[in-house]
């Protein structure tokens, strides 16, 4: 049947168009028989009302909260903001307002500080990427006590009920790494997992994503092939920093390969050629323009891209269509592990529409 009106259902139940309206809207005074037979007819009919209509018409303006790292610290951030920004355009003509409350990615107190003051806004929703775990399960609890939804993303912690989750499967993709650093790998040799400006122990889709990448070298037999170490590394201190990549390399002649776990893979690219070492292979993330600007020299062989923009555009764009629509969102929504070399770099950096669509 096409689109069922109330009077479709007024007619098929033999009431007025105003006892339907009334048992729809749960308002005014209805025999609880004629209610059983308006309802049953609705769900004969299969019938939707017109929530896009009915929100356009509505007063309600809904407050969606963006808790966000600051894209001047890292910039990797600077997607996700326009992704947020794009969708809140889209739905202004729904009242759908966004307030994004940015926070340092190092400092844990300002995240927290951040979602404090977020919480005390009581939103009608929240998106956010939430790279403090261990901070972070307190205001799930507090948000959920106060039926707050909350969509995450970037960072997957689907164990703690968020609406919805967006963006890659980070140990899927680290699984990926693993098959792009094995790939063309003919000699044993020693391959370095590298994680650049994070406590692990605390970063839940790192973690994800080295457990993947050492999983690919188990499930295909490789372990007695490769030696697999891992480093954490701290940009705060350039000195030590450098220190710590001048042993690995000097106590490690035979490393071949390194698989950064962030947007940083330009960082080590830029220390291989400032050492003139030009036989190591480099596996990161994410479509920087330092990054990039090391994939085009040879220096960076590939980037999995983890499309930013689109896991702020469909956060914000899945709160609204639960909030404003009343809709079912998934639970799960991930999004495409590209694999981007010098060769495809530009079909991924030309402005791409397409990523705004289901």
């Amino acid at each position: 049947m096409g689109n069922v009106t109330i009077k479709d259902i007024a007619s098929k139940a033999q009431v007025s168009a105003g006892t339907v309206d009334r048992v729809l809207h749960n308002r005014g005074r209805v025999s609880e028989k004629v209610k059983e037979k308006v309802l049953k007819v609705i769900k004969d009919l299969n019938y939707e009302p017109n929530l896009m209509a009915r929100a356009l018409v509505s007063n309600k303006i809904y407050n969606i909260a963006a808790l966000i790292p600051d894209y001047q610290v890292d910039s990797y951030w600077f997607a996700p903001k326009q992704g947020i920004e794009k969708a809140e355009k889209d739905l202004q003509q729904y009242r759908v307002v966004v307030d994004q409350y940015v926070f340092n990615p190092y400092d844990v107190n300002s995240y927290i500080e951040k979602a404090q003051e977020l919480t005390a806004s009581n939103p009608s929703g929240i998106l956010l990427s939430p790279i403090f775990y261990r901070e972070t399960l307190p205001f799930f609890e507090k948000w959920k006590k106060n039926n707050i939804p909350f969509v995450l993303f970037n960072t997957d912690i689907i164990e703690h009920h968020p609406l919805s989750y967006i963006g890659q499967d980070s140990y899927q993709s680290g699984f990926l790494a693993g098959r792009l650093t094995e790939y063309g790998q003919a000699d044993p040799c020693t391959i370095l997992i590298a994680h650049i400006d994070e406590e692990i122990s605390n970063a839940a889709h790192l973690m994800k994503k080295e457990q993947g990448f050492r999983n690919f070298f188990i499930q295909n037999n490789l372990v007695d092939k490769y030696n697999i170490i891992r480093t954490e590394l701290n940009r705060n201190n350039f000195a030590e920093f450098t220190k710590q990549l001048d042993s690995l390399i000097e106590n490690t002649p035979d490393l071949k390969s390194i698989f950064i776990t962030t947007s940083k893979a330009y960082e080590i690219a830029a220390y291989l050629e400032h050492r003139h070492i030009r036989h190591i292979k480099i596996i990161g993330y994410d479509l920087l323009p330092k990054n990039i600007q090391f994939l085009n020299k040879g220096a960076i062989n590939f980037l999995i891209n983890q499309n930013p923009r689109g896991q702020g555009y469909w956060g914000i764009h899945y709160l609204a269509k639960h909030l404003v629509f009343k809709k079912e969102v998934p639970l799960l929504k991930y999004l495409p592990l590209d694999i981007v070399t010098k060769e495809n770099l530009n079909y991924f950096t030309a402005e791409e529409e397409t990523i705004y669509s289901e």
